[in-house]
């Protein structure tokens, strides 16, 4: 038996940060099955419980998960476990929890002002950055023209995908909710639609939330960018990189306050609406898991044959930046050991440090199935019927503005934001949303990954770098 020399003879040995001791946990489980017995035998009226000892069984369970958030010490877990309690709360104490909006309302307010900002810097960075095609040649265009088909594809499977689940229709909407945050939208025809692509004044366009406006601004500026000498264009990118930099920072400040937010949006739903509203959520969760498998079988899987990559290599080498990625629920996170994992495969370090970068703003294969389905999901539950036109009009602009979020958790939920906004949806279900959205990024975080590291294997491919030289002479199979 090996002994530590560096712990002192006769001192306990203290349990790491962030672990909870087992104990604990079994106590916790232990609560659970008691407090869900009780509820069961109460239901099906085998046993007659007083109400008051199951509520006060069901809070204490409550408070033992709050001990475990404390000692987790972990967003992700306060995000989950707000949901369950902002749930149980709304059905406790209903006429309290409809007055919990104003908190839910504060974090829209704070999601909202980095909006323009954040898409400004990645959209900018994206297209000066990376996309100078003079110096990358054929790689730059076929990086954006591969980048842009299969995020287009994901984006109308999400949509078919919520089209047939129909995961948020059924959903009664009480008065006081109904259309509470639309704002009229004027019917409009073709010409008045192109004109309100193109923005005529950028201050009023973020002052307005029209985000598709500040997307055409940003690609716009991008480009001029790109076109300047180099010593316009380093200060420029230094800039706009600093400004994501900080906008992604802000985020991340701001996710703190999302525990707080999701208790109250639950509290607040469930207070006006019932527990059904979870059947939608579920309903919601299994669309998105479905509709991403078949865009691995269905999309990915073939490119992959059809630029006869080995399929077996290529999933043992993407494992770790895959399981980093789901478990951090960060692309971002995933990135450095990705990048490493894709030069073992073969793949030359210039079209890795190339494609992968530039695959983490224009190629969210999974955050673009995600935003689509979920934007639907909104109207859905909203009770508003989009006609097949407006859809396709919510893709074009999910193309754009989908570009460049996927490296921080939850960012997303600021394009869903924008989204919703500029196309009069109701903005209340997205809070709903937000309290199973970790579940949802686990998911699409991982297939950003997959996407991003396939990708740079379909471009060396197509470029006749890979496989490496010396395994010309014998390519390995699937």
């Amino acid at each position: 038996m090996t002994i530590d020399s560096t712990q002192p003879s006769g001192q306990k040995v203290q349990p790491a940060k962030g672990k909870i001791p087992a104990k604990y946990l079994l106590t916790m489980l232990a609560l659970l099955f008691a407090v869900s017995l009780m509820t069961i035998l109460n239901q099906y009226q085998l046993i007659e419980i007083n109400k008051t000892v199951l509520i006060l069984s069901r809070w204490l369970f409550l408070g033992v998960l709050v001990g475990y958030a404390v000692q987790k010490r972990s967003l992700t877990t306060w995000i989950l476990i707000s949901m369950i309690l902002g749930a149980e709360f709304g059905h406790d104490f209903p006429s309290i929890a409809i007055n919990l909006n104003l908190i839910s309302q504060i974090f829209l307010r704070l999601i909202k002002t980095i909006i323009a900002p954040l898409l400004f810097a990645t959209i900018v960075v994206g297209i000066a950055g990376h996309s100078d095609l003079k110096q990358v040649g054929r790689m730059g265009w076929k990086s954006l023209v591969y980048f842009e088909i299969v995020s287009t594809i994901a984006l109308f499977i999400g949509l078919i995908a919520i089209n047939i689940s129909k995961a948020g229709v059924g959903v009664e909407i009480p008065k006081a909710m109904e259309h509470s945050d639309l704002t009229a939208v004027p019917a409009q025809n073709g010409t008045d639609i192109i004109l309100h692509i193109f923005p005529e004044n950028i201050a009023k366009s973020i002052y307005e939330g029209q985000i598709l406006q500040v997307v055409i601004f940003s690609i716009l500026f991008g480009i001029a960018v790109a076109m300047l000498k180099d010593k316009f264009k380093r200060p420029m990118i230094v800039f706009t990189e600093a400004l994501a930099e900080t906008m992604f920072k802000f985020t991340s400040i701001i996710m703190y306050f999302a525990p707080f937010a999701v208790f109250a949006a639950i509290a607040f739903s469930i207070g006006q609406m019932g527990l059904d509203i979870f059947v939608n959520l579920f309903k919601l969760l299994a669309t998105l898991y479905v509709s991403l498998t078949v865009f691995l079988v269905g999309v990915l899987l073939p490119i992959a044959l059809l630029f006869r990559i080995p399929v077996r290599k290529f999933i043992t080498a993407i494992s770790e930046p895959v399981a980093i990625a789901f478990a951090t629920t960060s692309s971002e996170s995933a990135l450095p050991i990705a990048m490493e994992r894709m030069e073992e495969f073969g793949v030359p370090r210039k079209i890795v440090a190339f494609v992968m970068p530039t695959g983490y703003s224009f190629n969210l294969d999974g955050t673009t199935l995600y935003l689509s389905l979920a934007t639907i999901f909104i109207a859905q539950i909203g009770g508003i019927d989009l006609s097949f036109d407006k859809q396709l009009l919510i893709v074009f602009t999910l193309m754009l503005t989908s570009k460049g979020v996927a490296g921080v958790p939850r960012a997303s939920l600021v394009i869903l934001l924008a989204t919703a906004s500029s196309f009069g949806l109701p903005i209340w279900p997205i809070y709903i949303i937000l309290g199973i959205d970790e579940l949802m990024d686990m998911a699409r975080t991982s297939v950003n990954v997959i996407g991003n590291c396939l990708a740079t294997v379909v471009i060396a491919r197509w470029e006749n770098e890979y496989p490496p030289v010396k395994q010309q002479q014998a390519e390995p199979g699937i």
